[in-house]
């Protein structure tokens, strides 16, 4: 059974940072594609950066420069450090697992970021 759980939002004043934790289970974490997106409420689900399992990345260029992915295929973990937070980074921020070429997809539950002084 694959687990993928976020953790680490919260409020945040603006230009704060945060950063957030993804743990997996149940896939052989360190051959997936590893993402991070969001959804604000009433908008489509944003794409913000990626991992490769050899460690390329990609980022959306709203984030680009204040957004940083990790991985620690040791833990089975990915991180999403943020800073410089703004009010319009406010979402739910989502982790996913992508194994290239293959119809395994996974996705977290999310976690809350909240932007406010």
């Amino acid at each position: 059974q694959v687990q993928l759980v976020e953790s680490g939002g919260g409020l945040v004043q603006p230009g704060g940072s945060l950063r957030l934790s993804c743990a997996a289970s149940g896939i052989t974490f360190r051959l997936y594609t590893m993402g991070w997106y969001r959804q604000a409420p009433g908008k489509q689900r944003e794409f913000l950066a990626s991992m490769t399992s050899g460690g390329s990345t990609n980022y959306a260029e709203s984030v680009k420069g204040r957004f940083t992915i990790s991985r620690d295929n040791a833990k089975n973990t990915v991180y999403l450090q943020m800073n410089s937070l703004k009010p319009e980074d406010a979402a739910v921020y989502l982790c996913n697992a992508n194994f290239p070429l293959s119809r395994a997809n996974y996705w977290g539950q999310g976690t809350q970021v909240t932007i406010s002084s």
